[in-house]
């Protein structure tokens, strides 16, 4: 019977075609894709059993060992979830690690039971291979303009409001500080790349039909929080040119407060429940501070845990957030500001800044900026 590959693995991505990912879990969670499933042929404990009698009697004693272990009850019940995939994604196709022989067996065996399914050639590792190298390329051909700013200036907030911007932070689930941690944690580095490569082919795709236009990307460091920016594209940010967004503190204040206190617990409920929630939120903001203690130095963190206890004690109390803004307001002026500055001074002379406005204002010339086609050799 013959069966369909298929390799055009831009298409799969640029159409967020359904992926049915029959590798073992432990291979999905070191790096899938966004719109992949795991309904694994093997379990675990199953391919590390074949894994040793590959190498001990060759392959095949293991296939034998495989059909074994996945045969009668066990075959059909898994048989039963892949159908009912297929029914949920009448358009999805299928892979394993390298395309080969569990992606091959899945496919025969949905054939066999009135399902046929395309089979993606190569696998997830073609299809990692694809998108590393389009990260390079992508990141060589798309115009940037680069969002700089204090911290507390709303940056992510420009950036969500804009089409064809990428959120660097979003896709790191991390918030690029010392407070950034997110509950369920980051996404794996292949995670995080493979993401990061689907988003940008995307917006290159845009590139043909509607002219070079730029796209926006915060200002980062090389890591948020644990996941490294490729270094292709971390060259291209600092090389772009750049536009800051200027608040005055208290209107910082206030974005910090929303963006770390209050808008998280909702994040943390849905992780943990309304009841451990805030307890949650209220140990990884203390923590935080900790992990800045010799910075601070001694006493003053001592002052500004206390001040967040108090803080964290009333919200708790009485659900109010007011008295969180004495600590945000003081590690902006105090930490933030002072990291800022070094920054800037570090980097020497970065040239004038295209543009200079509050935040309302740049999401204004930004929103202008990504309309307009780049000129040729920009």
């Amino acid at each position: 019977m013959t069966q369909t590959l298929t390799s055009n693995y831009l298409d799969l991505f640029l159409r967020d075609v359904p992926l049915l990912d029959v590798r073992a879990p432990v291979e999905f969670a070191q790096g899938a894709f966004p719109n992949a499933h795991n309904l694994p042929l093997l379990t675990d404990t199953e391919r590390h059993e074949v894994g040793l009698r590959y190498n001990e009697e060759g392959q095949p004693a293991a296939i034998e060992l495989g059909h074994a272990l996945v045969g009668g009850t066990t075959r059909e019940a898994r048989l039963q979830s892949w159908l009912r995939w297929c029914e949920r994604h009448p358009d999805g196709q299928l892979y394993c690690f390298r395309g080969g022989m569990r992606s091959g067996t899945v496919q025969e065996w949905l054939a066999q039971a009135g399902r046929p399914i395309p089979r993606i050639r190569g696998g997830y590792k073609a299809m990692r291979r694809f998108l590393l190298d389009s990260l390079e390329q992508t990141s060589a051909a798309l115009p940037l303009l680069l969002l700089s700013g204090r911290s507390g200036t709303g940056k992510t907030r420009v950036i969500e409001a804009i089409d064809h911007a990428v959120d660097l932070e979003g896709l790191a689930r991390h918030r690029g500080s010392a407070f950034g941690r997110r509950p369920g944690g980051q996404p794996t580095q292949p995670d995080f790349e493979n993401r990061l490569a689907i988003s940008l082919l995307r917006l290159h795709a845009l590139q043909e039909t509607g002219g070079r236009r730029p796209v926006v990307v915060e200002d980062e460091s090389k890591l948020v929080g644990h996941r490294l920016v490729p270094p292709s594209l971390y060259l291209r940010m600092k090389a772009s040119p750049r536009v800051f967004i200027e608040e005055p503190l208290e209107s910082r204040v206030q974005v910090t407060l929303d963006d770390y206190v209050s808008g998280p617990l909702a994040e943390y409920i849905q992780f943990h429940g309304e009841a451990e929630a805030l307890d949650r939120l209220g140990a990884e903001l203390l923590a935080s501070l900790d992990r800045i203690r010799n910075r601070l130095g001694d006493a003053r963190h001592q002052e500004l845990r206390q001040a967040l206890q108090s803080a964290l004690d009333e919200q708790a109390r009485s659900g109010a957030v007011e008295a969180h803004r004495g600590w945000i307001r003081a590690l902006l002026a105090e930490y933030y500001d002072p990291l800022y500055d070094h920054a800037l001074k570090r980097q020497g002379d970065i040239g004038a800044p295209l543009f200079v406005g509050s935040r309302a204002d740049v999401t204004a010339f930004l929103r202008d900026a990504v309309r307009r086609p780049v000129e040729p050799g920009r």
